[in-house]
């Protein structure tokens, strides 16, 4: 059985989705199944010649959905699929060194007791290289705190054992944008996030599809994540501390947003939020 099973969500990426698998298959780890769920595209993607190249070593199966659902069922599809101990994912936009995965393997082989880790990452934007903010530096511990205010983990660099992603539930299939988020805020509030320190991911953004350049007010999903997380009563005090002011604090960012474009419904809503949680108008 395979090691680890790599899951690639894509939706309308025909023109990334190749350079993708190709850095799966050049991996040097061995025991390495690839899982393509493809979210109703409409695009070439069926015809790509990678997608029927068979090998004994990473066998490859590509799971079309009937319906397109989003990048949360396509990956939930993804895990459901798997057959591997460990889990690893990959944006089809993304590519990975040829050691991602073995050094991955090799670092969870001498920390046996983290469940999750993830590496560090190079940014390319418009085909140049640029430099993450600082507050995007990659961490390792309990980072809950630090993931309230913003994603402190890429879903592309990640390997995480099967198991912990099924215990927490999996992606939010409900949320249209912030999914990595939701998650990573549910890992973290019970397990520690391991790092290897090389930059084995490569990032490729400025597409026009991203849910980033194409859905506004994203913290408006965050909230909705947070405040699940409270109702699921399983934080500790601390960490319930935490989240609710995290909450706060961005309700009041959102209801200020709505109040500048004069929508008072969305306004009043949000204001309330922040009011509820202690801070105020």
């Amino acid at each position: 059985m395979p090691h680890v099973s790599v899951i690639i969500p894509t939706f309308n990426r025909a023109g990334f989705l190749g350079r993708a698998i190709e850095s799966v298959l050049r991996q040097t780890c061995g025991s390495v199944e690839i899982i393509v769920v493809d979210d109703a595209s409409n695009d070439a993607t069926r015809q790509l010649d990678v997608l029927t190249r068979q090998s004994a070593v990473m066998p490859l199966r590509y799971v079309c959905l009937e319906t397109h659902r989003g990048v949360s069922a396509a990956r939930n599809r993804g895990v459901m699929e798997s057959t591997g101990k460990w889990i690893a994912f990959l944006d089809s936009d993304d590519e990975w060194s040829p050691a991602k995965l073995a050094r991955q393997v090799s670092w969870h082989h001498d920390h046996p007791e983290f469940r999750i880790s993830q590496t560090k990452e190079i940014w390319i934007r418009h085909g140049r290289r640029v430099n993450p903010p600082l507050t995007h530096e990659k961490k390792q511990g309990y980072i809950f705190e630090q993931s309230l205010r913003r994603c402190m983990i890429t879903p592309s660099s990640v390997m995480m054992e099967k198991s912990l992603f099924t215990q927490v539930g999996g992606f939010n299939e409900s949320l249209p944008a912030c999914e990595d988020y939701d998650l990573w805020l549910k890992i973290t509030s019970i397990c520690r996030v391991g790092l290897v320190d090389e930059f084995l991911l490569t990032r490729h953004g400025g597409h026009a599809d991203q849910l980033s350049a194409t859905v506004a007010a994203l913290d408006r999903f965050r909230i909705r994540s947070i405040i699940d997380l409270l109702n699921s009563e399983t934080l500790s005090a601390d960490q319930n501390d935490c989240a609710r002011k995290e909450l706060a604090k961005k309700s009041l960012i959102v209801a200020n947003g709505f109040a500048k474009r004069g929508r008072t419904e969305e306004y009043e809503r949000f204001r309330r939020i922040a009011t509820d949680f202690g801070m105020g108008t």
